[in-house]
């Protein structure tokens, strides 16, 4: 991979994992919500998936989902439901306390099975498996197995690194929430957010 196909890969990994979405989204909610280390979890689970849908794409699996339309529309309203799912749940949290911390619990193998019905981290390994693993500057890459394993270890740092920026906000902000109903307006805020990407999902 050239030093111009790599800067370009981390300006649009850069532009991708920071901008929000259900995982970032999630991440702040989780870390306001029950704290940091309650939101670690999540933080970790997010690459992890990540990583395993980068690699299946690249290996074929988003061949498969593009020339499959049933399955295209499967993950799509499935992907549906589940944020519509978590934005319920955030939205119900209002205050900071056990019975709140486990409304809002997402378990690990929840964060890594998110991937597999997040339209935007579809888009985002198809994309790379189109525009960096199987080309090379407009080229068929020669050795798309070497640029695969590149592009999982370099998402596999941006996913962490976003996830964890958007959790240490949302533990910072978590005493100021404390306060009155601050919590459950953010928590609705969120759930908003969340909502708006099912949406933004059925369109794409």
């Amino acid at each position: 991979m050239s030093a111009a196909e790599l800067t370009a890969l981390l300006l649009f990994c850069t532009a991708m994992s920071f901008s929000p979405g259900p995982n970032t989204t999630l991440s702040t909610a989780l870390a306001a919500n029950g704290g940091l280390r309650r939101a670690l979890r999540f933080c970790v689970a997010v690459p992890t998936g990540w990583t395993l849908l980068m690699a299946g794409s690249g290996l074929g699996l988003g061949a498969l989902v593009l020339g499959v339309p049933a399955l295209r529309w499967a993950l799509k309203f499935a992907g549906v439901a589940y944020m519509l799912w978590l934005a319920w749940k955030v939205a119900g949290a209002g205050k900071l306390a056990e019975v709140d911390a486990r409304r809002l619990d997402v378990t690990f193998w929840q964060g890594v099975g998110l991937q597999f019905v997040n339209i935007k981290a579809w888009m985002l390994a198809l994309t790379l498996t189109a525009g960096w693993v199987v080309n090379s500057g407009g080229q068929p890459a020669a050795n798309p197995g070497e640029r695969l394993a590149i592009i999982c270890l370099v998402m596999l740092a941006f996913a962490f690194t976003s996830n964890f920026t958007y959790a240490l906000v949302g533990s910072l902000l978590r005493h100021w929430l404390a306060q009155g109903q601050r919590l459950l307006w953010f928590n609705r805020a969120l759930a908003l957010v969340l909502a708006g990407t099912a949406a933004w999902m059925v369109t794409v």
